[in-house]
This record gives C-alpha cells, sequence and structure tokens, in this order.
C-alpha cells in the first residue's frame, strides 16, 4: 500500500472547548484522521473523549509535531 502525502498534521492541541464541553478537553492532544473533504470546510476530524472520530472545526486546534522516540542501544 503506497503512502499518501499527508496534508493534515497527525496530532492536534485542543484550544478552544466552549462548544463540545463534554466531548473535548482543553489542553489535550488529540489523533486527526485525514479527510479531504472536511478540511475543505474548514474542519477536522478528530479522534474525541467518545473514542470515536467526528469533524470540529479546525480553529479549535493547533497542529503539533511529536518527536519520534530515539532508538535505545543495547
Amino acid at each position: 500500500m503506497k503512502k499518501s502525502n499527508k496534508t493534515l498534521p497527525d496530532f492536534v492541541v485542543c484550544i478552544n472547548n466552549s462548544d463540545y464541553p463534554a466531548s473535548l478537553e482543553l489542553h489535550k492532544i488529540y489523533r486527526v484522521l485525514i479527510d479531504e473533504e472536511a478540511k475543505i470546510e474548514g474542519d477536522i476530524r478528530v479522534i474525541d473523549e467518545s473514542g470515536e472520530d467526528y469533524l470540529y472545526p479546525s480553529s479549535h486546534f493547533v497542529p503539533i509535531q511529536i518527536p519520534l522516540a530515539p532508538h535505545e542501544e543495547a
């Protein structure tokens, strides 16, 4: 299976949960699922507190980069 070019971050931090206090935790890191249609509409698909993926406004999140863990040497 060929990997596609990513256009969204793998992870985001929630910076605004005012409209979704039961579904999103402020300052929590969420995993992003690629959804090009949602991106066009200004939304982002994340796995929220229910454990399911839902659409939210992109403005509620900031993308982050998580560094790879260094390889442990034996």
